[in-house]
């Protein structure tokens, strides 16, 4: 080969291999520091696209979740106001049992009558104050719970039911705001409705359960989903440390040689000047 002295191909050759080397071991660094493999789409655009919508469909299916566990807590709120509904109700067929005998007189009726009143008068602030995040959890309107992937959604709906002494249960609801103990007549009446009123109340007991175990359901399988997806993100995204420890010691040996090469492509064309001597 002949001696030039107008390029030095192998400094233009140790330099672009230096550069490729040195890009390679920033990039190493990079994903060591950050433990992802894609810090920038020109490392993997198409994967970039891919972790980044999987991250999205994490991102809906935890406030998914979140959703249904909220819904969970109105629904469990309304069943333990029903609860103390059925106390309530179970202590009604008592006076109402007692007032019906005949061997109970008229004072002692109007005492009964009395605390059958307030019972029916703590039934309704139970209905109308029982709230969950400020809004009241018997209504006649439904609930919508919104569940989504990012890509599909889906709505589960929960009632509850408006919950007052005039209005227990839901479908044909029973009055008791009408009823009073003041005679063995009319305390008769009023058992055969409180009656009604406590197999409405396990009625709704019910209906919320199946709801809430739904709610449940639904959110377990969104945990499921997340565990996946964030196992595929992960895959695409991160990085492999083993192998990008490696790759650390591999680019840092070939920066180096590479320095020592250019070095020496520098200076070979020296050996020009002693054809001169």
């Amino acid at each position: 080969m002949s001696l030039s002295i107008l390029n030095n191909i192998p400094s233009l050759a140790a330099q672009n291999n230096l550069q490729t080397n040195n890009a390679n071991l920033q990039r190493t660094l990079f994903r060591l520091s950050s433990g992802s493999r894609i810090n920038s789409g020109a490392d993997d655009a198409a994967g970039l696209a891919i972790a980044d919508g999987l991250h999205a469909n994490i991102t809906a299916l935890n406030q998914s979740a979140q959703n249904a566990n909220d819904g969970i807590g109105q629904l469990q709120t309304a069943d333990g106001g029903l609860a103390q509904v059925t106390s309530l109700l179970n202590r009604a067929v008592t006076l109402a049992t007692e007032s019906s005998t005949g061997t109970v007189g008229s004072s002692q009726r109007t005492a009964l009558n009395a605390e059958y009143t307030s019972i029916k008068a703590e039934i309704d602030r139970i209905g109308g104050n029982t709230t969950f995040n400020g809004t009241s959890v018997f209504s006649a309107s439904t609930t919508s719970i919104f569940l989504s992937d990012g890509g599909s959604s889906s709505s589960i709906a929960t009632t509850t039911g408006v919950l007052s002494s005039s209005s227990i249960g839901t479908g044909t609801p029973t009055n008791l705001s009408t009823n009073n103990l003041t005679t063995a007549a009319s305390a008769a009446l009023a058992l055969t409705d409180i009656n009604s009123a406590v197999a409405n109340v396990a009625a709704l007991r019910g209906t919320i359960g199946a709801s809430i175990n739904r709610l449940q359901s639904a959110s377990t399988v969104i945990g499921n989903q997340v565990q996946n997806l964030t196992a595929a993100e992960d895959n695409i995204r991160g990085a492999n440390i083993t192998q990008e420890v490696a790759n650390l010691s591999k680019f840092n040996i070939l920066n180096q040689t590479g320095i020592s090469a250019l070095a020496q492509a520098n200076s070979a064309q020296q050996g020009v000047l002693r054809l001169l001597q």
